[in-house]
């Protein structure tokens, strides 16, 4: 009885210590996917705030184009007047194109930190948000039941391989330590019941390929009565 009972415990051994580490490389993988996500969603956050401050500015630069044009139609009659009228071209405000594009350096450096300080504060803030942290939620409930799952097919595999098995062997044999009816009653259809987690897992694995976009109403097998 030992010995069969050392027999019985040695499979189930073997699979912890592979199921540890697949448990924390999946713990692991959980961690990137869950900052993944939050990139990608402060990223659309952000790119529609900043589509709208664009509508902003291009609005705004309509207006003053439209005043500049305004502006040019009235004041143009007295600027050629007083262009003619002066005789020294010494007065004409050139800008040296040196330090014009410094200037222009110097802008597009400043808009650069600008944007990344912006950006980094809509990173902060959505981090901090209540859609953040009901995805973080749902991401974390979506995981565990697929954990739950695979456990449970483990187990199932272990029950089915290494009692079940042996024991319709043993039921048939020519000195049966028992009779089909009693394996029949202790175990009922645990094979039926592995083969349809199998099924499931499978399914639910294949539509963990397209998450987040996973909706999980829309998996027939969960709506089976």
């Amino acid at each position: 009885m030992d010995a069969q009972k050392n027999q019985k415990k040695s499979p189930a051994l073997g699979i912890e210590p592979s199921f540890n580490k697949l448990l924390l490389q999946k713990e692991e993988l959980e961690q990137k996917q869950l900052h993944l996500l939050q990139v990608v969603e402060s990223e659309r956050t952000s790119r529609w705030q900043y589509a709208q401050q664009c509508d902003e500015l291009s609005s705004e630069v309509k207006k003053l184009r439209t005043e500049l044009c305004t502006f040019k139609k009235e004041h143009e009659p007295t600027a050629r007047a007083e262009s003619t009228g002066s005789s020294s071209p010494s007065h004409s405000p050139d800008i040296d194109p040196a330090e014009l594009r410094k200037i222009k350096k110097v802008q597009s450096f400043f808009r650069g930190w600008l944007c990344r300080r912006r950006w980094k504060q809509i990173v902060d803030q959505y981090i901090k948000s209540p859609h953040a942290e009901s995805m973080r939620k749902r991401n974390s409930l979506v995981f565990k039941m697929v954990e739950a799952e695979e456990e449970y097919l483990e187990q199932m595999e272990i029950l089915v391989t290494c009692f079940l098995r042996p024991f319709k062997m043993a039921a048939s044999s020519k000195k049966p330590p028992c009779t089909h009816e009693d394996v029949n009653s202790i175990f009922l259809n645990s094979e039926t019941v592995l083969f349809l987690h199998q099924i499931f897992f499978k399914g639910l694995t294949s539509r963990m390929e397209s998450w987040p976009t996973l909706v999980l109403g829309e998996m027939p097998w969960i709506q089976v009565a």
